[in-house]
């Protein structure tokens, strides 16, 4: 059965998990080309990508696609949505908490977690 998920917690993953650290642990090529932080689109498999600091948002402009951390996950893993929360809870478990009470994931998988890359200051 899914969990639910906090409207902080959700916020707190898709804006506070770099999306260029997710392209990263999702080992999605990537290059930095003109200034932007461009990865291989999932759905296209182009470079015609670029990430946004500001909005936390990937976008290919050759399929017109933009990605949140948690859009990214879902098209590189062909996952649902609550396994593409939880994978980010699991890479990510500082930014992965909701500040109103307990966590809600990644409790039990604390002795798994991936090291944290990171972020590239460009």
């Amino acid at each position: 059965m899914p969990r639910r998920y906090s409207k902080e917690l959700l916020h707190r993953i898709r804006n506070e998990i770099d999306i260029r650290d997710v392209v990263r642990a999702l080992a999605l090529p990537w290059k930095i080309s003109e200034g932007y932080f461009r990865f291989l689109c999932p759905r296209c498999s182009e470079f015609n990508t670029a990430t946004h600091p500001r909005t936390n948002l990937g976008r290919c402009f050759r399929c017109r696609r933009n990605f949140n951390p948690i859009d990214l996950v879902m098209a590189v893993r062909a996952s649902r949505f609550v396994d593409s929360v939880e994978f980010l809870a699991q890479i990510f478990p500082a930014r992965a908490t909701d500040s109103s009470g307990p966590r809600d994931i990644g409790d039990d998988h604390s002795e798994n977690l991936h090291p944290h890359t990171t972020r590239n200051s460009s």
